[in-house]
């Protein structure tokens, strides 16, 4: 008999006597853990039960046997040209369980009381409290007062020749335009 379970957001085929990894569990080492969403069961004479998306009186019963971080996995980053490097390690945080049973119906489970698997859970972010009272217009921050900054610098640039009559071909800049010469 096997069973396919959902945890951690993967989903893993298991058999009991199975030994797996799976994402951090909230509970202790030699605890037991159930886990309620089964995807599909396929019984020893070939019967299969399968779930939409889960089935809902099947069970998944498991031990803690360690909580443990997986090997370190280098995350790098690098722009070419940029100067830009990031080098980063990451360990997942990690649990072992060995699989004890699998229990179509969970009726048919031991009486043992086995708390429900979950996740770690994630922290949400907190709400914004709302104002008490009429809401006022704040004023613009002002900047701290500190050195005063240094105007821009100005690029001089050589006056571009002016015309006079005709076009001056090929005047450089700075230089004197030439006299129109008198007909």
């Amino acid at each position: 008999m096997h069973a396919v379970i959902l945890t951690g957001g993967k989903q893993y085929r298991v058999k009991p006597g199975d030994v797996l990894s799976v994402e951090k569990l909230e509970t202790e080492a030699g605890r037991k853990v159930s886990f309620s969403r089964v995807l599909l069961i396929e019984e020893d004479g070939g019967n299969v039960l399968l779930g939409t998306p889960v089935l809902e009186d099947a069970l998944v019963r498991a031990e803690v046997l360690e909580l443990y971080k997986d090997e370190k996995v280098l995350v790098f980053k690098k722009k070419r040209r940029k100067q830009y490097r990031r080098t980063r390690g990451h360990r997942q945080q990690l649990t072992r369980i060995r699989v004890e049973g699998i229990y179509p119906d969970k009726s048919q489970a031991p009486a043992e009381e086995a708390p429900e698997a979950k996740p770690a859970p994630v922290p949400a972010p907190a709400p914004k409290a709302e104002p008490k009272g009429p809401v006022k217009a704040e004023a613009p921050a002002k900047k701290p007062a500190g050195k005063p900054r240094k105007p821009a610098k100005r690029t001089t640039q050589a006056p571009q020749a002016k015309t006079v009559g005709k076009k001056t071909a090929g005047a450089k800049p700075g230089a004197k335009p030439k006299k129109a010469a008198k007909e």
